[in-house]
């Protein structure tokens, strides 16, 4: 904690009890860079934070010797103040507060000097410039050009800076007259405070998407956990049931237990099993049956007959038709075996 020994003028003892006020009030403060953020685009960026979060610019030392009487871990928050830091408040919780600064943010083009904030990269195709100079220009900052069909085209994708590199003026001429914009200028996070504790901003970046989706996979890993384990849930009891009736059936089929519900998935199963044998043995040189044969003919010629059965009963207006598959593919088992 810094010792202050000299008296504050007036002005300054205000400023120091406005920010020790704001703190007391607000329950997330922040704190910003505000580095190469043109007055227009402040003002701009005040007035959509309206309602959201409030802005207050003071002197470094103001601001520090503020940290230092609140105390606490709010002193630690110092240790973020460089260049031109200012203070942010809100009602809003720290990762709220983050994406609104995100979207504050604007692409604005590069000066000599200032560092790259990601790879930036020229991409191939044509431009909107006529042969001349501008063809050397771009060759000598290491861009590919060519000229064809009247226009400059940049022969391939290329990566001109690297992300952390500094952009010097050639590179930085090049890239306006590209229309290219790496810099992004805003409010830029570096802290923010919230019941006692301190949040970088890489903590702050939450990508929802990936959140989102994680979410969802564990509600689905439970779901199931809960169908298999047989824990009853308002969410899962139905499909438990539903399971154990399916298993129940399978059960049923092939043990040949001749229920209602299953007698007909019995009888099918029977009747596929015969055509199988069937065919083994119309593959040996056995002579078959001619209702066997055209049975045969049948299930080669319409594959889609082969499908399960479906689990509903049928209707009434079909039971005459599967009576009748049933008595047909008992025929058959008795042709094929006397």
């Amino acid at each position: 904690m810094a010792l202050y020994t000299h008296h504050l003028p007036a002005w300054k003892r205000e400023q120091v009890e406005e920010i020790k006020e704001r703190f007391a009030k607000y329950p997330v403060v922040g704190l910003v860079d505000m580095h190469g953020i043109p007055a227009s685009q402040l003002q701009d960026i005040r007035q959509n934070l309206r309602g959201v979060a409030e802005i207050k610019m003071a002197r470094k030392t103001l601001t520090h010797r503020a940290l230092d009487e609140i105390g606490g871990e709010a002193v630690e928050m110092g240790e973020h103040i460089s260049g031109q830091s200012a203070l942010i408040f809100t009602l809003e919780n720290p990762f709220k507060l983050y994406k609104q600064l995100e979207l504050t943010k604007t692409k604005m083009a590069a000066k000599p000097g200032e560092t790259a904030p990601e790879d930036i990269v020229v991409a191939k195709g044509p431009t909107s410039f006529k042969p001349g100079p501008i063809v050397g220009e771009l060759q000598q900052a290491g861009i590919p050009a060519m000229i064809e069909g009247g226009k400059v085209k940049i022969r391939e994708t290329k990566t001109v800076v690297k992300k952390g590199q500094v952009i010097d003026a050639k590179m930085a001429g090049v890239l306006a007259k590209l229309d290219i914009k790496p810099m992004d200028v805003g409010l830029i996070l570096k802290a923010a405070f919230h019941d006692g504790t301190i949040f970088a901003p890489e903590t702050l970046a939450i990508d929802e998407t990936v959140y989102l989706n994680q979410i969802t996979l564990a509600a689905q890993q439970a779901f199931n956990l809960s169908v298999n384990a047989t824990i009853l849930t308002p969410t899962t009891t139905e499909t438990i049931i539903g399971k154990a009736a399916q298993e129940a059936r399978n059960l049923a089929v092939e043990a040949c237990i001749y229920e209602k519900d299953v007698a007909d998935l019995i009888v099918g199963r029977a009747y596929r099993e015969m055509l199988a044998i069937a065919m083994k043995a119309s593959e040996g040189g056995f002579e078959l049956d001619e209702s066997i044969t055209q049975a045969l003919a049948a299930a080669a010629a319409a594959p889609a007959a082969a499908a399960p059965v479906a689990e509903e009963a049928p209707a009434e207006e079909e039971e005459e038709e599967e009576e009748e598959k049933e008595e047909s593919g008992m025929a058959g088992l008795g042709a094929l075996f006397g």
